[in-house]
């Protein structure tokens, strides 16, 4: 499974920017339809909650691809 570690720079960054920011999502935008479909999970559950809020220590899984969250 790839891997992906994300270093917040701010308490927090919302589940659809950062699928943005680490590349897998076009645009927020796109990170919502993916997170709205039910496609994201956030600590091995589906997490449908678009701006959830991800801090340091969350892992995040999208389509095989694993991001760890850094503070």
């Amino acid at each position: 499974m790839p891997a992906i570690t994300f270093s917040l720079t701010a308490d927090h960054v919302p589940l659809c920017d950062l699928l943005k920011l680490t590349g897998l999502a076009d645009s927020g935008g796109a990170g919502k339809a993916l997170v709205a479909a039910g496609r994201v999970k956030v600590d091995g559950q589906v997490e449908l909650r678009k701006t959830c809020k991800i801090r340091a220590g969350q892992v995040v899984e999208f389509e095989g691809t694993r991001i760890s969250v850094q503070g």
